[in-house]
């Protein structure tokens, strides 16, 4: 095994690249040189964290240009807001045809873009410079989803038949930041948040291992947006209070509730499904990622919160609110859950691993920037269908050039007070 190592930028310091730095303590490959953000403090914390968790001497760096240029850094992480992604990967890319430096690749936190034409924008960008990309997509290198299909395929679909129908779910109660909760900087409301991560675990679930992703083909996806909770207008009164008056659903609300039915293709030419659904509006001890996948003879699920430490405390334990417990933990009081390693369980560990070691080998990773793009695609397919309420063939017309109504502040939902 090669004892060299990776040495990696984060662009971004909030809540996602924290947990990415979390997730390196079990990662031999990677060493953490550097965090850029706007905010400056942030960025200082993020690197102090990596050097406490003792995954590298980090520091706060001036600008992306600055660690391009840093020879002790080879990739770069992308972490940052959905609306700051093109001018991010254009900074990197000019660095790059300036002379700054050189990168051996470039990994980019979901969704790749807020829309179509903004992912091809960054894919052309990142081509016209060479780079080696990675789309990161945690959920398809947690342990339990890999175990899982791995001993699936092997017994249960080698005698009986191949899988047909898969689900999986990501559900809480809404992101920590503003700018998730307001549709023109984010590009959507929950359905262009998560559902990007269940749209490839059911692609994934489904597909045979060792063959390629493109072996079963979107065909027909039929979306459905609502919001149930955060346009009621106590909560909207709520949420307004704790995240700014920017974000105010009584006017300009993003879904908060979104599920879609993608039809496949199988490599025969039969028609597999996979159902996705995605909540901000979801009640319980926090975070749940669910999976479930079935065949003629067989099936598996995957629950989160069906961990096995679970804690009770009763109404004399009244604690400070925090996530000690769980990813956006909903309660201190009572049976709890516990999710003792969730960069692992979540994925992150594995999928760091998976990106470093092709970065290294100067390989392809299991995904690139083009299965990002076709990511978006189907999201705003499911956006598009949602908006005319019938299914629509994938790619369906108009996609490249398709805005959310969502993003544009013109979606008016039903709203129940």
């Amino acid at each position: 095994m090669s004892s060299e190592r990776l040495g990696i930028g984060f662009v971004g310091s909030g809540f996602n690249a924290r947990f990415h730095i979390q997730s390196l303590t079990s990662v031999r490959e990677i060493d953490v040189r550097g965090v850029w953000s706007p905010n400056e403090k942030n960025a200082a914390s993020s690197a102090a964290l990596a050097r406490e968790l003792d995954v590298g001497e980090a520091r706060p760096y001036k600008s992306i240009r600055d660690m391009v240029a840093d020879p002790a850094i080879n990739a770069l992480w992308i972490c940052s807001p959905n609306h700051a992604r093109i001018a991010n990967i254009k900074e990197i890319v000019d660095a790059i045809k300036g002379g700054a430096g050189t990168l051996r690749g470039i990994a980019c936190e979901k969704p790749l873009a807020r829309n179509v034409a903004e992912a091809k924008q960054v894919v052309e960008m990142v081509e016209s410079v060479g780079l080696n990309t990675g789309y990161l997509e945690n959920q398809l290198f947690s342990p339990d989803i890999i175990r899982g299909r791995e001993l699936i395929w092997a017994r249960g679909a080698s005698l009986t038949g191949r899988p047909y129908l898969a689900r999986a779910a990501e559900e809480h109660s809404g992101p920590h930041m503003p700018w998730f909760w307001q549709g023109h900087l984010q590009g959507g409301g929950v359905l262009n948040d998560m559902m990007c991560h269940s749209v490839e675990v059911v692609r994934q679930l489904l597909t045979k291992p060792g063959a390629p992703r493109s072996s079963i083909k979107p065909m027909r996806i039929t979306g459905h947006i609502a919001s149930l909770k955060w346009s009621r207008s106590n909560y909207a009164k709520q949420l307004s209070e704790t995240m700014g008056k920017e974000v105010d659903y009584t006017k300009r609300p993003s879904e908060d509730f979104a599920r879609a039915t993608i039809e496949y293709e199988g490599e025969n030419g039969e028609t597999l499904v996979g159902e996705v659904t995605t909540s901000w509006s979801f009640v319980g001890a926090g975070l749940r990622l669910s999976a479930e996948l079935l065949g003629p003879e067989y099936s598996m699920s995957w629950n989160t919160l069906d961990s096995s430490l679970k804690l009770f405390f009763s109404r004399e334990v009244k604690g400070k609110a925090g996530e000690d417990l769980v990813e956006k933990q909903n309660a201190e009081m009572g049976l709890m859950p516990v999710v003792a390693e969730e960069a692992s369980v979540y994925g992150y560990s594995g999928e760091n691993r998976h990106m470093a070691r092709a970065f290294l080998a100067g390989e392809k990773p299991m995904l690139t920037f083009d299965d990002g793009l076709e990511v978006v695609k189907v999201l705003m397919s499911a956006y598009m269908s949602a908006e005319k309420g019938q299914t629509v063939e994938f790619p369906p017309p108009g996609l490249e050039s398709f805005i959310p109504a969502v993003a544009k502040g013109s979606w008016k939902p039903r709203l129940a007070n």
